[in-house]
């Protein structure tokens, strides 16, 4: 276990709680993250800092999911008022409004930023091609319940999909079928493909697992004491972070499953996690309606984290830490 406190950045603005979030790879301006709330309003912010960049405001109902293309010149959201929205990200301008029979629950970009993923409550996926935003999308069918989440993999050949009907499916983009399926003993909770695009990993009741994204192959499961609602995988793969029902984030150890660290900081049920792009740091969304950013390495100066020794910080009580992170 560390010896240091972790002290979060607490990102405030939303009303309501944040459900999902989502971060663009490094770009020449720094990387920057996106985060969906049941108040419709979903904000953009610089990554490292968190400090607010700017809203999308457009959407009339609560907003389940949003993702930022690689260069974070795109953003994209979907929402509960049966709608997908594409937005100029540079701009903050709404760029197409995408039409839906039921709830938007996920979206997700390719990696050329060509095509618009989403899942939906309708138990369908579309593929959208935004060079040609108008046309009817293609349709993905075969879950039995609500699209809780779905992400084009490496090199966009195929999407993975979680659903309530207990299911991951594996899509072929090409063909529009179902190529693989794995049945869960529960509902899904998050899905999430590494940044190598190696592996996925999915969250259920207490359990978060790790399949191979081109085998289907089982790699990995872990058992964590309280239900995970979230986990996400280090862009090196040798920890993961998970969070859930009792406020708390946990740190893994990767290979071994074993607890490192855990810290408390949100006043309720933690609904998102995932690691920046350098790794560096964590974030998580929560029912309290706030999103926290958490270092990788405590006590590590990076971005607004400064290393003060305790000589140095004389309010400090906790003089036998040896070091603090300070924000």
């Amino acid at each position: 276990m560390s010896a240091l406190r972790q002290t979060p950045l607490t990102c405030s603005g939303h009303t309501r709680p944040v459900v999902y979030l989502n971060f663009s790879d490094i770009t020449p301006y720094g990387y920057f993250s996106i985060s969906a709330c049941k108040d419709g309003k979903p904000m953009l912010r610089q990554g490292d800092t968190g400090d607010w960049i700017g809203t999308f405001e457009g959407h009339k109902g609560a907003v389940w999911g949003a993702t930022l293309n690689r260069d974070a010149t795109r953003a994209a959201t979907g929402a509960a008022d049966f709608t997908a929205k594409l937005w100029d990200a540079e701009k903050g301008e709404e760029m197409h409004t995408f039409a839906h029979k039921h709830i938007v629950k996920c979206v997700d970009f390719s990696a050329d930023s060509n095509f618009l993923l989403t899942g939906t409550q309708e138990k369908n996926l579309r593929i959208f091609d935004l060079s040609k935003p108008e046309a009817e999308p293609r349709v993905l069918s075969g879950h039995t319940a609500n699209v809780r989440s779905a992400l084009f993999t490496k090199g966009d050949k195929s999407i993975i999909s979680i659903s309530d009907d207990k299911t991951v499916r594996l899509w072929d983009v090409s063909s529009g079928t179902e190529v693989r399926k794995i049945d869960l003993p529960a509902q899904p909770s998050s899905l999430e493909l590494a940044r190598d695009g190696s592996v996925f990993l999915v969250t259920y009741g207490h359990k978060t697992c790790f399949w191979n994204s081109d085998t289907f192959d089982s790699e990995r499961e872990y058992e964590s004491l309280a239900p995970v609602n979230s986990s996400s995988l280090h862009p090196s793969k040798n920890i993961f972070v998970s969070g859930g029902e009792d406020f708390k984030m946990y740190k893994y150890d990767y290979e071994t499953g074993e607890e490192l660290e855990s810290f408390k900081g949100h006043f309720g049920p933690v609904h998102c996690v995932r690691f920046s792009p350098d790794g560096e740091l964590y974030a998580s969304g929560s029912e309290d309606g706030t999103l926290r950013l958490w270092q990788t390495t405590v006590g590590k100066t990076y971005g607004l984290w400064k290393c003060i020794s305790p000589e140095d910080n004389l309010s400090n009580s906790d003089s036998n830490i040896p070091l603090k992170a300070e924000a």
